[in-house]
Protein backbone atom coordinates (compact mmCIF):
# COMPACT_ATOMS: atom_id res chain seq x y z
CA UNK A 1 0.00 0.00 0.00
CA UNK A 2 1.65 3.23 -0.71
CA UNK A 3 1.85 5.67 2.16
CA UNK A 4 0.50 9.32 1.69
CA UNK A 5 1.20 12.75 2.68
CA UNK A 6 -3.21 12.54 4.22
CA UNK A 7 -1.96 9.50 6.26
CA UNK A 8 0.85 11.68 7.96
CA UNK A 9 -0.20 13.09 11.21
CA UNK A 10 2.88 15.03 13.35
CA UNK A 11 3.16 16.41 16.88
CA UNK A 12 3.23 20.33 17.33
CA UNK A 13 5.15 21.43 20.53
CA UNK A 14 6.63 17.77 21.49
CA UNK A 15 8.09 17.21 24.78
CA UNK A 16 8.52 19.61 27.31
CA UNK A 17 8.61 23.08 26.19
CA UNK A 18 8.61 26.67 28.15
CA UNK A 19 6.94 28.46 24.94
CA UNK A 20 3.87 27.57 23.21
CA UNK A 21 4.34 30.16 20.25
CA UNK A 22 5.78 28.24 18.05
CA UNK A 23 2.73 25.77 17.38
CA UNK A 24 1.96 28.52 15.25
CA UNK A 25 4.42 28.61 13.10
CA UNK A 26 4.68 24.28 13.51
CA UNK A 27 1.05 24.34 12.10
CA UNK A 28 1.49 26.76 9.39
CA UNK A 29 3.93 24.47 7.77
CA UNK A 30 2.16 21.31 8.17
CA UNK A 31 -0.62 22.81 6.38
CA UNK A 32 1.57 23.68 3.77
CA UNK A 33 3.00 20.33 3.42
CA UNK A 34 -0.53 18.75 3.21
CA UNK A 35 -0.37 16.44 5.42
CA UNK A 36 -3.32 15.17 7.97
CA UNK A 37 -3.33 16.45 11.18
CA UNK A 38 -1.65 17.11 13.92
CA UNK A 39 -1.20 15.83 17.49
CA UNK A 40 -0.76 17.90 21.10
CA UNK A 41 0.53 16.45 23.81
CA UNK A 42 -1.77 18.01 27.16
CA UNK A 43 1.36 19.29 29.48
CA UNK A 44 -0.54 21.78 32.13
CA UNK A 45 2.39 24.57 32.35
CA UNK A 46 2.67 25.36 29.00
CA UNK A 47 0.55 23.48 26.42
CA UNK A 48 -2.85 23.18 27.85
CA UNK A 49 -5.56 21.83 25.82
CA UNK A 50 -8.53 24.17 25.19
CA UNK A 51 -6.00 27.14 24.99
CA UNK A 52 -3.71 25.70 22.39
CA UNK A 53 -6.43 23.72 20.37
CA UNK A 54 -8.59 26.78 20.63
CA UNK A 55 -6.18 28.96 18.98
CA UNK A 56 -5.31 26.65 16.47
CA UNK A 57 -9.04 26.02 15.37
CA UNK A 58 -8.68 29.57 14.66
CA UNK A 59 -4.86 29.30 13.12
CA UNK A 60 -5.86 26.75 10.45
CA UNK A 61 -8.02 25.57 8.35
CA UNK A 62 -7.71 21.97 6.64
CA UNK A 63 -5.98 19.85 9.72
CA UNK A 64 -6.79 17.87 11.73
CA UNK A 65 -6.58 18.67 15.37
CA UNK A 66 -5.90 15.98 17.20
CA UNK A 67 -6.17 16.00 22.04
CA UNK A 68 -2.92 13.87 22.06
CA UNK A 69 -3.25 13.45 24.18
CA UNK A 70 -5.13 14.35 27.80
CA UNK A 71 -6.21 12.00 30.59
CA UNK A 72 -9.34 10.64 32.59
CA UNK A 73 -10.09 12.41 35.82
CA UNK A 74 -8.51 16.15 34.99
CA UNK A 75 -11.61 17.50 33.86
CA UNK A 76 -15.17 16.78 35.10
CA UNK A 77 -17.19 15.01 32.37
CA UNK A 78 -19.49 17.94 31.45
CA UNK A 79 -16.44 20.06 31.50
CA UNK A 80 -14.69 17.87 28.98
CA UNK A 81 -17.66 17.19 27.16
CA UNK A 82 -18.32 20.81 26.69
CA UNK A 83 -15.03 21.86 25.49
CA UNK A 84 -15.06 19.06 23.21
CA UNK A 85 -18.08 20.07 21.42
CA UNK A 86 -16.93 23.97 21.41
CA UNK A 87 -13.74 22.66 19.70
CA UNK A 88 -16.08 20.97 17.34
CA UNK A 89 -18.11 24.22 16.17
CA UNK A 90 -14.84 26.10 16.56
CA UNK A 91 -13.32 24.08 14.12
CA UNK A 92 -15.61 23.20 11.67
CA UNK A 93 -15.69 19.42 12.99
CA UNK A 94 -11.74 19.06 12.67
CA UNK A 95 -11.60 18.19 16.46
CA UNK A 96 -10.04 14.56 17.72
CA UNK A 97 -10.22 13.86 21.35
CA UNK A 98 -7.57 11.60 22.57
CA UNK A 99 -7.06 9.56 26.27
CA UNK A 100 -4.05 8.15 27.29
CA UNK A 101 -3.75 6.40 31.03
CA UNK A 102 -0.34 8.53 31.42
CA UNK A 103 2.02 7.06 34.37
CA UNK A 104 -0.29 6.26 36.36
CA UNK A 105 1.52 6.73 39.95
CA UNK A 106 2.54 10.32 38.85
CA UNK A 107 -1.67 11.04 39.11
CA UNK A 108 -1.83 8.84 42.39
CA UNK A 109 0.35 11.84 43.96
CA UNK A 110 -1.83 14.95 42.30
CA UNK A 111 -4.63 13.25 43.62
CA UNK A 112 -6.36 12.68 40.27
CA UNK A 113 -7.89 9.82 39.68
CA UNK A 114 -7.26 6.64 37.59
CA UNK A 115 -10.03 4.44 36.54
CA UNK A 116 -10.08 0.93 35.33
CA UNK A 117 -10.72 -0.54 32.39
CA UNK A 118 -14.71 -0.49 32.95
CA UNK A 119 -13.93 3.32 34.51
CA UNK A 120 -12.46 3.85 31.16
CA UNK A 121 -15.38 2.48 28.77
CA UNK A 122 -18.07 4.41 30.69
CA UNK A 123 -16.23 7.61 30.64
CA UNK A 124 -16.36 7.87 26.96
CA UNK A 125 -20.17 6.18 26.70
CA UNK A 126 -20.70 9.29 29.42
CA UNK A 127 -19.38 12.15 27.21
CA UNK A 128 -21.47 10.16 24.00
CA UNK A 129 -24.39 10.75 26.10
CA UNK A 130 -23.85 13.74 26.88
CA UNK A 131 -22.85 14.71 23.43
CA UNK A 132 -26.57 13.18 22.38
CA UNK A 133 -28.37 15.33 24.43
CA UNK A 134 -29.34 12.79 27.66
CA UNK A 135 -29.50 13.51 31.23
CA UNK A 136 -26.85 11.16 33.25
CA UNK A 137 -27.42 9.69 36.52
CA UNK A 138 -24.19 7.64 36.93
CA UNK A 139 -22.32 5.91 39.82
CA UNK A 140 -19.44 3.54 39.41
CA UNK A 141 -15.84 3.21 38.32
CA UNK A 142 -15.38 6.58 36.43
CA UNK A 143 -16.90 8.55 39.48
CA UNK A 144 -20.56 9.56 41.05
CA UNK A 145 -22.43 11.88 38.92
CA UNK A 146 -25.69 12.13 40.60
CA UNK A 147 -27.29 14.49 37.52
CA UNK A 148 -25.18 15.27 34.31
CA UNK A 149 -26.11 17.66 31.28
CA UNK A 150 -25.19 19.75 28.72
CA UNK A 151 -27.84 22.56 28.07
CA UNK A 152 -27.49 21.45 24.58
CA UNK A 153 -26.38 18.51 22.60
CA UNK A 154 -24.32 18.59 19.95
CA UNK A 155 -25.11 15.83 16.34
CA UNK A 156 -20.99 15.85 15.37
CA UNK A 157 -19.29 15.09 18.01
CA UNK A 158 -15.46 14.59 18.11
CA UNK A 159 -14.04 11.34 17.58
CA UNK A 160 -12.53 9.74 20.63
CA UNK A 161 -9.56 7.71 20.45
CA UNK A 162 -7.19 5.73 23.29
CA UNK A 163 -3.46 5.97 23.49
CA UNK A 164 -2.48 2.64 24.41
CA UNK A 165 -0.30 -0.51 24.39
CA UNK A 166 -1.02 -3.42 26.57
CA UNK A 167 -3.24 -6.05 25.75
CA UNK A 168 -6.10 -5.23 28.07
CA UNK A 169 -6.29 -1.70 27.41
CA UNK A 170 -6.03 -2.62 23.41
CA UNK A 171 -8.88 -4.91 23.50
CA UNK A 172 -10.81 -2.52 25.76
CA UNK A 173 -10.20 0.77 23.58
CA UNK A 174 -10.96 -1.51 20.28
CA UNK A 175 -14.60 -2.23 21.81
CA UNK A 176 -15.28 1.11 23.39
CA UNK A 177 -13.22 4.41 21.01
CA UNK A 178 -13.12 4.98 17.92
CA UNK A 179 -9.70 5.03 17.34
CA UNK A 180 -6.39 3.81 18.98
CA UNK A 181 -2.78 5.47 18.97
CA UNK A 182 -0.07 2.88 19.41
CA UNK A 183 3.01 3.76 21.66
CA UNK A 184 6.44 4.55 20.12
CA UNK A 185 9.17 2.18 19.64
CA UNK A 186 7.06 -0.80 18.59
CA UNK A 187 8.63 -3.22 16.14
CA UNK A 188 6.56 -3.63 12.93
CA UNK A 189 6.02 -6.89 14.06
CA UNK A 190 4.73 -5.70 17.51
CA UNK A 191 2.04 -3.13 15.86
CA UNK A 192 0.94 -5.92 13.54
CA UNK A 193 0.02 -7.84 16.91
CA UNK A 194 -1.63 -4.60 18.66
CA UNK A 195 -3.78 -4.27 15.74
CA UNK A 196 -4.94 -7.64 15.85
CA UNK A 197 -5.76 -7.36 19.29
CA UNK A 198 -7.86 -4.15 18.81
CA UNK A 199 -9.47 -5.34 15.79
CA UNK A 200 -10.11 -8.63 17.15
CA UNK A 201 -11.68 -6.93 20.13
CA UNK A 202 -13.67 -4.70 17.92
CA UNK A 203 -15.44 -7.37 15.94
CA UNK A 204 -15.96 -9.21 19.34
CA UNK A 205 -18.50 -6.03 20.40
CA UNK A 206 -20.42 -6.60 16.98
CA UNK A 207 -18.78 -3.29 15.26
CA UNK A 208 -17.13 -2.93 12.00
CA UNK A 209 -13.07 -3.47 13.01
CA UNK A 210 -11.73 -1.54 10.24
CA UNK A 211 -13.80 1.46 11.52
CA UNK A 212 -11.30 1.46 14.34
CA UNK A 213 -8.67 3.60 13.26
CA UNK A 214 -4.79 2.75 14.02
CA UNK A 215 -2.32 5.31 14.85
CA UNK A 216 1.39 4.63 14.85
CA UNK A 217 3.63 6.42 16.62
CA UNK A 218 7.17 6.57 14.98
CA UNK A 219 10.32 8.05 16.54
CA UNK A 220 11.54 9.47 12.49
CA UNK A 221 14.90 10.50 12.43
CA UNK A 222 16.55 11.03 9.16
CA UNK A 223 20.30 11.66 8.40
CA UNK A 224 19.37 15.01 6.98
CA UNK A 225 19.06 15.86 11.14
CA UNK A 226 22.25 17.58 12.64
CA UNK A 227 24.06 15.20 15.45
CA UNK A 228 22.59 17.30 18.27
CA UNK A 229 18.78 16.98 16.65
CA UNK A 230 19.20 13.41 16.12
CA UNK A 231 20.23 12.96 19.62
CA UNK A 232 17.41 14.94 20.93
CA UNK A 233 15.08 13.17 18.91
CA UNK A 234 16.06 9.85 19.29
CA UNK A 235 18.27 8.95 21.75
CA UNK A 236 17.07 11.36 24.44
CA UNK A 237 13.36 10.53 23.57
CA UNK A 238 13.53 7.05 23.97
CA UNK A 239 15.06 7.49 27.06
CA UNK A 240 12.09 9.29 28.12
CA UNK A 241 9.99 6.30 27.77
CA UNK A 242 12.17 3.26 28.76
CA UNK A 243 13.09 5.32 32.40
CA UNK A 244 9.64 5.05 33.29
CA UNK A 245 9.15 1.08 33.72
CA UNK A 246 5.49 1.43 33.67
CA UNK A 247 5.45 2.80 30.14
CA UNK A 248 8.89 1.22 29.14
CA UNK A 249 7.49 -2.86 30.35
CA UNK A 250 4.89 -3.04 27.77
CA UNK A 251 6.49 -2.02 25.25
CA UNK A 252 9.42 -4.37 25.67
CA UNK A 253 6.51 -7.44 26.40
CA UNK A 254 4.74 -6.24 22.77
CA UNK A 255 8.32 -6.30 21.24
CA UNK A 256 9.03 -9.51 22.55
CA UNK A 257 12.47 -7.37 24.23
CA UNK A 258 14.58 -8.58 27.65
CA UNK A 259 13.30 -6.66 30.30
CA UNK A 260 17.04 -6.31 32.06
CA UNK A 261 17.51 -2.79 30.15
CA UNK A 262 14.56 -1.52 32.01
CA UNK A 263 16.32 -2.48 35.29
CA UNK A 264 19.78 -0.86 34.25
CA UNK A 265 17.51 2.37 33.04
CA UNK A 266 15.91 2.22 36.19
CA UNK A 267 18.56 2.25 38.59
CA UNK A 268 19.87 5.82 36.99
CA UNK A 269 16.98 7.73 38.94
CA UNK A 270 16.61 9.72 35.58
CA UNK A 271 12.40 9.44 35.98
CA UNK A 272 12.22 11.65 38.54
CA UNK A 273 13.17 14.41 36.23
CA UNK A 274 9.79 13.96 33.63
CA UNK A 275 7.48 15.81 36.05
CA UNK A 276 10.10 17.64 37.94
CA UNK A 277 10.95 21.72 38.13
CA UNK A 278 14.00 22.38 35.79
CA UNK A 279 14.95 23.31 32.15
CA UNK A 280 14.06 21.18 29.64
CA UNK A 281 17.10 21.17 27.45
CA UNK A 282 18.67 19.89 30.30
CA UNK A 283 16.44 16.97 31.02
CA UNK A 284 17.04 16.13 27.47
CA UNK A 285 20.95 16.79 27.45
CA UNK A 286 20.73 14.14 30.53
CA UNK A 287 18.43 11.59 29.13
CA UNK A 288 21.10 11.35 25.84
CA UNK A 289 24.10 10.54 28.12
CA UNK A 290 22.53 7.56 29.07
CA UNK A 291 20.98 6.45 25.90
CA UNK A 292 23.83 3.61 25.79
CA UNK A 293 22.43 1.77 28.21
CA UNK A 294 19.88 0.84 25.89
CA UNK A 295 20.70 -1.83 23.22
CA UNK A 296 21.34 -0.28 20.20
CA UNK A 297 18.44 -1.99 18.36
CA UNK A 298 15.84 -0.55 20.15
CA UNK A 299 16.89 2.50 18.81
CA UNK A 300 16.43 0.80 14.98
CA UNK A 301 13.91 -1.49 14.93
CA UNK A 302 11.50 0.64 17.33
CA UNK A 303 11.91 3.74 14.98
CA UNK A 304 12.38 5.30 11.27
CA UNK A 305 16.24 5.86 11.13
CA UNK A 306 19.12 6.45 8.25
CA UNK A 307 18.23 8.14 4.89
CA UNK A 308 14.95 9.70 3.63
CA UNK A 309 14.30 6.53 1.48
CA UNK A 310 15.07 4.30 4.18
CA UNK A 311 12.74 6.13 6.91
CA UNK A 312 10.29 6.11 3.94
CA UNK A 313 10.62 2.72 3.84
CA UNK A 314 10.12 1.60 7.30
CA UNK A 315 7.15 3.96 7.51
CA UNK A 316 5.31 2.34 4.55
CA UNK A 317 5.94 -1.33 6.32
CA UNK A 318 3.95 0.06 9.33
CA UNK A 319 1.37 1.11 6.61
CA UNK A 320 1.71 -2.66 5.08
CA UNK A 321 1.20 -3.99 8.58
CA UNK A 322 -2.17 -2.64 9.02
CA UNK A 323 -1.67 1.21 9.91
CA UNK A 324 -4.22 3.70 8.66
CA UNK A 325 -2.34 7.02 10.03
CA UNK A 326 1.74 8.12 10.97
CA UNK A 327 2.09 9.92 13.62
CA UNK A 328 5.65 11.39 13.27
CA UNK A 329 7.42 12.08 16.50
CA UNK A 330 10.13 13.69 17.64
CA UNK A 331 10.87 15.97 14.29
CA UNK A 332 8.17 18.70 13.79
CA UNK A 333 6.43 20.20 10.98
CA UNK A 334 8.93 22.39 9.53
CA UNK A 335 11.53 19.71 9.74
CA UNK A 336 9.68 16.74 8.05
CA UNK A 337 9.91 18.48 4.34
CA UNK A 338 12.36 15.53 3.15
CA UNK A 339 10.35 12.94 4.29
CA UNK A 340 6.49 14.01 3.25
CA UNK A 341 7.86 16.15 -0.01
CA UNK A 342 8.77 12.75 -1.32
CA UNK A 343 5.15 11.48 -0.56
CA UNK A 344 2.21 11.57 -3.13
CA UNK A 345 -0.43 13.83 -1.50
CA UNK A 346 -3.37 11.02 -1.22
Amino acid sequence: MTLTRKQIYSYVLPGQVSDPNPVFAQAAAAEALGIGGIFLSERWESKELGAVMGALAHATTSLQLVAGLTHFGTRHPVVQAGMAQTMQMLSGGRFVLGYGRGVVSHFKKLGIPTPNMQGMADYVSILRRLWAGESISYSGPAGDYPALQLPQGYDNPPPLIMGTIGPKTLAMAGAHFDGVVLHPFLTVDGVARSIRIVRDAAEAAGRDPLAVKIYATIVTAPDTLSEDQRIDILEARAVSYFMHRELGMPIVATNGWSEEPLDVMASTGLAALEYGTGDARDKRRRMAEVAGLLPPEWLTEGAAVGSVARCIERLGEYVDAGVDYILLHGTTPDQQGEIVGALPPG
